[in-house]
Formats: C-alpha cells, sequence, structure tokens
C-alpha cells in the first residue's frame, strides 16, 4: 500500500474541555498519513487519479477553524471522517498536538483508523 502524508499543518481552532479553552483560537498542529492505491497516478501522471491533497488539506484546516469539540480525539475522528470520504484511502492515521498548553509540554492524540469495505 502507498501513502499520501500531510505533516506540518498549524491551523488555528477553539478546541478545549476546560474552561477558557474556546474563548479565542489557539494552534493545534496536524499530521495526516493516508493508504491508498497510488500505482494508477505513478502510471498516468493525472491528478484524477491520485488524491487531492490540495483540497484535502482544505477541508481539514476547515473542520479545525471552524468546528469546536472538547477532545483531540474527536477532532482526530473527524479528520479522519473527512479523509475517508475519499473511497480509495484504505487506512488513515491522524494526529493532532496542542502545543504549550501543558506549561510548555504538547499532548498529542493518535488516532488509526482502516476501511472494512469499499462502501464504509
Amino acid at each position: 500500500m502507498d501513502e499520501i502524508a500531510i505533516t506540518g499543518m498549524r491551523l488555528m481552532g477553539r478546541h478545549g474541555a476546560y474552561a477558557g479553552e474556546k474563548d479565542r483560537p489557539q494552534p493545534f498542529d496536524v499530521t495526516l498519513k493516508l493508504s491508498l492505491d497510488l500505482s494508477a497516478a505513478a502510471q498516468s501522471d493525472a491528478l484524477a487519479d491520485t488524491l487531492d491533497y490540495a483540497e484535502l488539506h482544505r477541508r481539514i484546516a476547515e473542520v479545525v477553524e471552524t468546528r469546536s469539540f472538547d477532545l483531540l480525539e474527536r477532532l482526530c475522528a473527524e479528520i479522519v471522517r473527512v479523509a475517508f470520504e475519499d473511497e480509495r484511502v484504505r487506512e488513515a492515521e491522524v494526529s493532532v498536538a496542542k502545543p504549550g498548553r501543558l506549561n510548555g509540554a504538547t499532548a498529542t492524540v493518535t488516532l488509526r483508523r482502516a476501511r472494512n469495505g469499499p462502501s464504509d
């Protein structure tokens, strides 16, 4: 299985379970790894044969910047849902980090999900 990764996404959002965390945007670092078959794109050199990662980046930014969740786990799950909207994606791994929140430490949550069949 081949992989497309988007790393280094620093997005501003309003997520958190504690008082005041949603009052103003704070940074979230997102990393996404997707497993899919890229053999058609490797042969054709056509964007239509691969995942449009610029569009996927835009959609992830929209989720982080316009939605609001208490937990990083829920935010990760929503990003995985967006990734699985492309039926070619077989597996997804998403990490969301909340830098500097814990006296300078960074909390990170990672979800790994596999598609069970072509219809999910």
